[in-house]
């Protein structure tokens, strides 16, 4: 029974993947940051604990726990974690940004520095690490999820190139998701309203359309569940892609990030 540990299983693709793979048998070590979803995970026979990816001791002490159970070992990392901050650069400070790159980067950083060791010391693994769409193209009014994104992007190519030398099957590979139904959304909006000074933003009227949306989707967007059944196929496969793209929007999008020039990809992006 192959063992992953899961950041970020609160709701969404996190909990999807979670339940998914524990009803196919693998043996899920369940996380989230509150105490009562940790709590629902427990009461629904999962192997959970409370973790905050931005808290170098507990990610420790979570890995430890898992370890002494598993006998030292942990096959699969899936780096969930995570939220997207809205805003125009303009308008997000300097702290706001590092706030999204504690949970976004920092966190997913520590979380792959504290597994390593566990996986070198086994003689394999698997980390796999939530992308998105926009960490391949940039989209206006995301300027610090697009660079969390585009830094986890840096991250996982960086690291699969130096593990190439230690003759250790462990793959690095990335998520690179599109529109997911989920609450990311609401919670963005959430993150507008609290950090975004909107009466003053040139972008005031966008803004204002943004958060009065009722829509709970775009187009080309998928289930979470779609995301969990990538996960096993990248579970069950032994040469492990680099990337995988998820939902027609980023193989659109990738696409066009390959063959057009930046003039004209601005011209296009401008318009989404």
């Amino acid at each position: 029974m192959q063992s992953i540990l899961i950041t970020g299983c609160s709701t969404g693709i996190g909990h999807a993947t979670a339940y998914y793979l524990k009803e196919k048998g693998y043996r899920v070590f369940a996380t989230a940051r509150t105490y009562e979803d940790v709590e629902k995970l427990k009461k629904d026979g999962f192997e959970a604990f409370v973790l905050d990816v931005r808290d170098h001791k507990n990610i420790t002490e979570v890995l430890k726990n898992i370890t002494n159970l598993t006998g030292g070992t942990l096959d699969i990392l899936f780096n969930n974690a995570g939220f997207g901050q809205p805003g125009a650069v303009e308008d997000i400070t300097t702290n706001i940004l590092k706030e999204q790159f504690e949970t976004n980067v920092f966190g997913l950083h520590e979380m792959m520095y504290q597994v390593l060791p566990i996986m070198k010391s086994q003689g394999s693994g698997k980390i796999i690490n939530h992308s998105s769409v926009l960490g391949i193209i940039s989209l206006r009014l995301r300027g610090a999820y697009n660079a969390s994104k585009y830094a986890v992007e840096g991250l996982s190519d960086t690291l699969r190139l130096e593990l190439k030398d230690t003759n250790t099957p462990i793959s690095v590979t990335v998520l690179n998701t599109g529109p997911i139904k989920s609450e990311f959304r609401n919670n963005a909006k959430a993150k507008t309203i609290e950090n975004i000074d909107i009466e003053n933003s040139r972008f005031c009227d966008v803004y204002k359309k943004s958060l009065s949306s009722a829509k709970s989707d775009v187009p080309f967007s998928l289930e979470p569940i779609d995301v969990a059944k990538i996960v096993e196929s990248i579970i069950l496969t032994k040469d492990v892609k680099p990337r995988y793209y998820i939902t027609k929007a980023t193989y659109i999008l990738g696409l066009a990030k390959r063959i057009l020039s930046t003039t004209l990809l601005d011209k296009i992006l401008i318009k989404i």
